[in-house]
């Protein structure tokens, strides 16, 4: 299917042109992706974490608390967290007391503060990145960071404004459905790299973004 057909389709599940248009989110540009402090990556990766598996407006509801209990997510302050500190962590009423995501947050900020050595900031990372192997980006994600699998991190660098598609069920289920996937697997570097050339010839074909695009597949189904 090309890309003028999905976005009609899209178009009007949405309920017209301008619907669908407002609706679409927007990536940032690597300029505004390095200008946002560390912190902030940390904070949104450790949201994103805690919110896998749970019920999101919980997590959304106590965030001023996670805030609070890990320091406002600076790095370098939680990087140096005693395993004392984190079983201090496991009985906080701030939080959601899960264990090994609050042992995760630790793992996460010695990421960053590994970024920050090796590309002056988190940030800075994350901007440099290219935007064509952004499959590649998930993956290092997922092995260097912690919890980072799966829909999470894609999903963190969606909610930070780094352009990448996420292959919710939605998504999966639009790639099999208008026969621009065969059977793929969404675990499967292969398979992960396939999906990323189907977006990559939409892209050519509209100028879309890839989170536009992502989105506008989701409402087709």
């Amino acid at each position: 299917m090309t890309y003028n057909s999905l976005y009609t389709l899209a178009a009007n599940n949405r309920g017209g042109i301008d619907e669908l248009e407002a609706s679409l989110p927007r990536a940032k540009t690597s300029a505004q992706l390095s200008a946002i402090s560390d912190d902030r990556y940390l904070s949104m990766m450790t949201r994103c974490i805690f919110r896998a598996g749970f019920v999101w407006r919980v997590i959304d509801n106590k965030w001023a608390g996670f805030e609070e209990a890990f320091s406002a997510f600076n790095p370098l302050a939680i990087g140096y967290y005693s395993d004392e500190k984190l079983e201090e962590l496991a009985q906080d009423t701030r939080i959601v007391r899960n264990f090994t995501k609050i042992v995760a947050v630790r793992d996460n900020a010695v990421f960053v503060l590994d970024k920050q050595r090796s590309h002056g900031s988190f940030a800075q990372f994350i901007a440099d990145w290219p935007e064509d192997d952004i499959v590649g980006l998930w993956l290092e994600l997922k092995k260097k960071g912690s919890r980072l699998g799966g829909n999470t991190g894609p999903i963190m660098l969606r909610s930070m404004g780094k352009d990448t598609f996420i292959l919710s069920k939605d998504v999966c289920d639009a790639l099999l459905h208008h026969g621009l996937m065969k059977k793929f697997s969404p675990t499967a570097q292969k398979d992960l790299r396939l999906v990323a050339d189907v977006f990559s010839d939409l892209r050519e074909q509209s100028g879309r973004s890839l989170c536009e695009l992502s989105r506008m597949l989701a409402y087709t189904v």
